[in-house]
C-alpha cells in the first residue's frame, strides 16, 4: 500500500462525502497522514468497480475513489479503524468488497482476527454481521456526538 499524497487525497475525498458531520466520526488529513506514517497501519482504496487503486500512475489518477478501509495491525490481530463508501456508490457491494479485500490482505500478513468498534445505531452493523463480525463487548457512553449526546460503543470481532 502506498502512502503518497495522492493516496491520502483519495481517502480524504471519500471521507468528506461519506461521514455525517453530526456524529463527528470523520478524521482530518493530519490524522490520516499520521496514521499512515506508522508501519502497522494500512489503507485500501477502491474505485466504483471495486478495483483497488494503489498507484500514482496517470491511469490511477483518473479513477475517482469510491471507498476506503484503514486498519492497524498488532501481532496476529488487526483493528479496522475506518471504512467508508461515498453515498453515490452505496448499496452496490463495495463495502463488502472492501472488507473481503481487507481479509485477503490481512491473512497474507498472518492476521487471524480483526476487531472493530462502532457507535450503537450505526447502520453499518448489517454489513459487519454479513461478513462475519460478531459483537463481543460494549463501552457505555463511549462516543460523544457533536450535539453532546453520549452513545455506546459496540466492539466486534471476526476470525479470518
Amino acid at each position: 500500500m502506498t502512502t503518497s499524497r495522492h493516496h491520502i487525497a483519495r481517502i480524504m475525498a471519500v471521507m468528506e462525502k461519506a461521514f455525517d458531520p453530526a456524529f463527528g466520526e470523520a478524521w482530518n488529513v493530519r490524522q490520516i497522514t499520521d496514521a499512515l506514517s506508522m508501519p502497522s497501519t494500512r489503507g485500501l482504496v477502491i474505485d466504483a468497480n471495486g478495483t483497488i487503486i494503489d498507484g500514482d500512475s496517470p491511469e490511477d489518477a483518473a479513477l475517482p475513489p469510491a471507498g476506503f478501509v484503514l486498519t492497524r495491525q498488532a501481532a496476529d490481530e488487526e483493528e479496522l479503524l475506518l471504512i467508508a463508501v461515498t453515498p453515490d456508490f452505496r448499496r452496490r457491494g463495495l463495502g463488502e468488497s472492501l472488507i473481503q479485500k481487507l481479509f485477503e490482505s490481512a491473512r497474507s500478513r498472518g492476521t487471524t482476527r480483526i476487531f472493530l468498534e462502532m457507535r450503537r445505531g450505526n447502520p453499518a452493523i448489517h454489513l459487519y454481521e454479513k461478513v462475519g463480525f460478531k459483537p463481543i463487548g460494549a463501552r457505555p457512553n463511549y462516543y460523544r456526538l457533536t450535539n453532546g449526546e453520549r452513545v455506546d460503543a459496540i466492539t466486534f470481532g471476526c476470525s479470518i
